[in-house]
């Protein structure tokens, strides 16, 4: 009887830990599938876009449709191109998508006591315009660094540009390069001047508050600074 009682407890026990493996390999799984498919397919829409329908739709806000409009990388200028990897990641092709030297930056920003802009790269930007729900959390960066993980194991660095370009925020709903060239100058992606692209790229930390046609100081200053480093960047 006792040896059945102890059967009887372990049962449930086994099928626990089989059910909590389960979840956990396909939770593991999930972001490589999802990183894969999107090697080869351009997505339709992103996370965000998605929780920001959901968001409205529950909380009863006025919902304002996405702008959207994909655009292969040789449909973006190669002034685009080159701006946000002087803007936001000019170790782009030299890392595996962690810029460790920004990361020191930041660490010891912190140690000092002085204010210092995140070491995200672009490949993490991806990662998060393109998959996870807009929050700030620990959680939520570990999440980030294992797609960016993957993402560059199994896309190229130009991949990885053109689905930033495409997905990334650049605005009140305005999702990508073609959406914002419309947006705020009335012309197509692939038209942008230097000045243009300089001034798009300049925006991308604070895109909500920061006004490509209406730049102040700081946005004009720092549109120089993109302007300048340019022609050092790579065209992918």
């Amino acid at each position: 009887m006792k040896i059945a009682s102890k059967e009887n407890r372990q049962r449930p026990s086994l099928k626990i830990l089989t059910i909590t493996a389960i979840i956990v390999l396909t939770l593991f799984t999930i972001p490589i599938v999802q990183v894969l498919m999107f090697k080869f397919i351009n997505p339709l829409f992103t996370i965000p876009m998605v929780w920001d329908w959901c968001e409205k739709k529950v909380t009863g806000k006025n919902y304002i449709e996405f702008s959207y409009i994909w655009k292969n990388i040789n449909e973006i200028s190669p002034n685009l191109r080159r701006a946000v990897l002087a803007a936001e990641d000019q170790r782009f092709l030299s890392h595996n998508g962690f810029d460790f030297i920004e990361i020191k930056k930041v660490l010891d920003g912190i140690k000092s006591g002085k204010k210092i802009r995140g070491a995200s790269t672009i490949t993490m930007q991806t990662a998060r315009s393109l998959f996870l729900i807009p929050s700030r959390s620990i959680v939520r960066k570990a999440i980030e660094a294992y797609y960016t993980i993957f993402m560059e194991i199994f896309w190229s660095k130009k991949r990885i540009l053109e689905i930033y370009l495409n997905t990334v925020d650049w605005g009140l709903a305005t999702v990508g390069a073609e959406a914002a060239s419309e947006r705020y100058f009335r012309c197509s992606a692939k038209n942008l001047t230097k000045s243009q692209a300089a001034i798009l790229a300049a925006i991308l930390p604070s895109p909500h508050t920061l006004s490509p046609t209406e730049p102040d100081n700081y946005l004009k200053s720092r549109q120089k600074r993109v302007m300048r480093d340019m022609p050092l960047m790579p065209l992918l």
